[in-house]
């Protein structure tokens, strides 16, 4: 079975989180364009959505789904996106798109998180998946020196501009075996707006496309 159809699995039973009457969360990439076409046909159900990136906004409005400024709501009910690499701890990797710093604002105004992967996403530890880190364009040299000091290999995605104008090292080489700590080490260097471990504000649902169906896992103690 083709990892598309694992993708099409995930982003279906994600449409049963979503309540009606709320506005929501939305993500970006391959498996969250999946989940969008599946919104369309219950958009008049929604308040309307926040989107991570202007690659979602365009989709979500060619197929006549409202998206709204987040400053102009007060919590989102739900935010459904993908990842690079997801843990059974529901630690994540994301960031292979680009728009880490706005899945990261999104998640942390969502009340509830719901990640959608493949299978081949799942993995026993975060690292191999190189690691995104979005800068501050003047602070691309230093901080790249301060993530070759934390062990990492970190290369410049040279002709990339996020979003929010910042540029992107994906760093190769870590072995993310604290990817609390890790994350907080990262995000204390001057000049990184944000990286790509989503572990101190993890997902509360991870829902896993398989070739027999979709695997739903919840963190332990939950």
């Amino acid at each position: 079975m083709s990892q598309d159809t694992q993708k099409q699995r995930a982003a279906a039973a994600a449409i049963a989180h979503v309540r009606a009457g709320t506005v929501i969360g939305v993500g970006t990439g391959s498996t969250v364009n999946y989940f969008i076409d599946a919104l369309a046909a219950m958009q008049q159900r929604i308040a309307g959505t926040v989107s991570s990136s202007e690659a979602s906004t365009q989709r979500l409005q060619a197929r006549g789904i409202p998206v709204l400024d987040l400053n102009t709501v007060e919590e989102l009910d739900v935010y459904v996106d993908g990842a690079d690499e997801a843990t059974r701890g529901l630690h994540l990797v994301k960031g292979g798109g680009g728009a880490l710093t706005r899945e990261k604002i999104v998640a942390a105004a969502s009340r509830r998180f719901v990640c959608i992967v493949d299978e081949a996403k799942l993995v026993a530890q975060l690292g191999r998946f190189p690691l995104p880190v979005e800068v501050i364009p003047m602070a691309r040299a230093y901080v790249a020196r301060e993530l070759r000091r934390l062990g990492g290999d970190p290369a410049w995605r040279e002709g990339v501009v996020t979003d929010n104008g910042g540029h992107i090292l994906d760093v190769r080489g870590l072995c993310i075996t604290d990817p609390v700590g890790l994350e907080r080490e990262i995000n204390q260097v001057a000049g990184v707006v944000s990286c790509g471990l989503f572990a101190q504000r993890g997902a509360d649902l991870l829902i896993v496309g398989t070739d027999s169906g979709v695997q739903s896992l919840e963190p332990s103690g939950r």
